[in-house]
């Protein structure tokens, strides 16, 4: 979608390609776009940060708005879509280290600006070609529809690792045409690049797909009700829990926790978003409740502000940092104590400030190497020194990787240094 916001104002009558190639305009639209995303780096941040420093938040506000503001209008004045230049801004904002709170200061104006632009949308749908030419326009609709749907259903298999049924439903709510369209059509007819008539057809076309839309859905759940799990019950809520640990997630790792800090008799508060997993535990005795430790209010039933640990003992990667994420925002005074899938999931917690980290794996497959060590001829004290010198480096290489964690070709190459320095210290030390 974004090429095309970028492209269309250069191929509309006003720019035709009759009188050739306008480079000059196109060289300009890629030195703006090249500026905009360039100079956005290196100056969007310290201008946040003294922004940050006021302790305003109007002025924080203010900033950020000013930002999307004024990169809209530098497209708009190269001739490009202004909307281009607030998607760029807004991916700019998105990037920074205030991602966050950007999000809570402008969320009231999403829902006023979205209540907007979805009324000047339905002020342009012309209902009237409904009764005109309802043949044209159903066909419109089921030509876009059914064709997303047999796109949408084997990627969704394929891809998104989903049951039949999911997959269906998948096809089903996302077969309807989107609500970019309409920027992109709007965009089309300022720039006279599709005559009125076709565009008046299309942009009804794809909001009576967006009304069929869950009539759609409704038929392909109830089609799908036979590939489906029963339905989930509903989340346990705890109540008067005001205990010192919580721990997020209650699988193997939680288990362990739980257990030992029953042994030295400290209370603590389990939440599970597995519901088999939580009545697995509960016919071995285990107190443990059925929810998603990412939702607020259940955060707040079990006790989280008066708690001082919190556990964090989930494995999905996407879960975890949205549990993260509630709990860093909503209770800053709560310790956070992280299980990371692997180095990948440990940067992701690091970026959000998250110091206590455990990698899932690391410390059975040092126990696993010592053992291995001594097996083939090291001396215990030998095998110890080789992994406690792994260690050490490792997690420096942790730290230092977290800076460069988005860029493949930089960690490979920390990797390989990290490694040959290794392996040079402990030849070393073997040879003293």
């Amino acid at each position: 979608m974004i090429p095309l916001v970028a492209l269309f104002p250069l191929l509309g009558a006003k720019a035709s390609l009759a009188d050739g190639v306008n480079l000059s305009q196109i060289g300009l639209t890629l030195l703006a776009l090249g500026g905009l995303i360039v100079g956005g780096r290196i100056l969007l941040r310290p201008a946040l940060r003294i922004a940050a420093r006021s302790g305003i938040p109007e002025i924080f506000t203010a900033t950020a708005l000013l930002v999307v503001i004024g990169a809209a209008l530098m497209m708009q004045f190269v001739g490009v879509s202004m909307v281009l230049g607030a998607f760029i801004a807004g991916m700019l904002l998105a990037d920074s280290e205030y991602r966050h709170q950007l999000e809570a200061d402008i969320a009231p104006f999403k829902g006023l600006l979205l209540g907007l632009f979805f009324i000047a949308v339905g002020m342009a749908v012309n209902i009237g070609l409904l009764l005109e030419i309802p043949g044209r326009i159903l066909l419109i609709v089921a030509l876009l529809m059914i064709t997303k749907a047999l796109i949408l259903f084997p990627l969704a298999r394929r891809f998104a690792m989903c049951d039949r049924g999911a997959a269906l439903k998948l096809a089903a709510v996302l077969a309807q045409g989107g609500e970019f369209a309409f920027v992109l059509l709007g965009i089309a007819s300022r720039n006279e690049i599709l005559a009125g008539p076709i565009i008046d057809e299309v942009i009804l076309a794809v909001a009576v797909s967006m009304l069929l839309t869950p009539v759609i859905y409704a038929l392909a759940e109830k089609a799908s009700g036979k590939m489906e799990k029963p339905d989930e019950r509903d989340y346990d809520v705890p109540e008067n829990q005001q205990h010192e640990v919580m721990i997020a997630g209650f699988g193997r790792v939680g288990q362990i926790v739980g257990r030992l800090l029953t042994i030295v008799g400290t209370p603590f508060t389990a939440l599970e978003s597995d519901s088999s997993q939580v009545d697995f535990v509960r016919r071995y005795g285990a107190t443990v409740y059925y929810g998603d430790a990412s939702r607020l209010d259940l955060l707040r039933a079990a006790g989280a502000e008066h708690s001082k640990l919190f556990v964090l003992a989930v494995s999905d990667l996407e879960e975890s940092m949205r549990i993260a994420d509630a709990v860093m925002r909503h209770f800053p005074h709560l310790k956070i104590i992280a299980r990371a899938r692997n180095r990948r999931h440990a940067h992701k917690l690091m970026d959000l400030g998250i110091e206590h980290i455990f990698r899932e794996t690391l410390l059975s497959s040092l126990a696993m190497t010592e053992q291995v060590l001594t097996g083939i001829g090291h001396s215990p004290d030998e095998a110890k020194h080789i992994i406690d010198a792994f260690s050490e480096r490792d997690a420096r290489l942790l730290i230092e990787q977290h800076a460069i964690h988005n860029s493949e070709e930089q960690l490979i190459q920390t990797s390989k240094d990290s490694a040959a320095e290794l392996e040079s210290l402990l030849r070393r030390d073997s040879t003293e």
